[in-house]
């Protein structure tokens, strides 16, 4: 069957395009405020573990920037740098050092981000719940088939 005939495939172009304009997004956020694309990722899973009430720590982010230690540690020293994020040591265990994303760098994520996800709220909005179950188990099962599974 041709591609264009192919609804699964349609599918696949469209989260295409979409992930192509999420990732110009990011790559214009990075350039304004004098970052890299990776550092903009690491902000976005640290984002995520606060939201999921996850203590995020270095080693967690390098596995999933998928960057060596070195690496991860020259990103979160020039993150912390830049004010966009904190070391802190866990209360539970001394050894362990926590990062958080600081009120700077969730300020300027909103004043950049906060349109775009104002609209896409909005255009959730206008399906039923039944068909944003649908739309949310289609987008779990893609991001577990990229290999993401367990990464939140």
């Amino acid at each position: 069957m041709d591609d264009d005939q192919n609804p699964a495939m349609g599918l696949v172009h469209l989260l295409r395009a979409v992930t192509v304009e999420f990732d110009l997004l990011g790559a214009e956020f990075a350039a304004r405020h004098g970052l890299h694309p990776t550092d903009v990722r690491a902000l976005i899973h640290l984002l995520d573990a606060a939201r999921a009430g996850t203590r995020a720590t270095p080693g967690r982010l390098g596995e999933q920037l998928r960057l060596n230690s070195a690496g991860t540690t020259a990103l979160v020293d020039r993150l912390e740098r830049l004010g966009l994020v904190q070391r802190s040591r866990d209360t539970a265990d001394r050894r362990r050092v926590l990062l958080n994303v600081t009120e700077k760098a969730t300020e300027l994520g909103w004043a950049f981000f906060g349109p775009v996800i104002g609209d896409v709220v909005t255009a959730a909005e206008s399906f039923e719940a039944g068909e944003l179950e649908t739309v949310r188990r289609f987008l779990t099962a893609v991001l577990e088939s990229t290999g993401r599974r367990g990464a939140g």
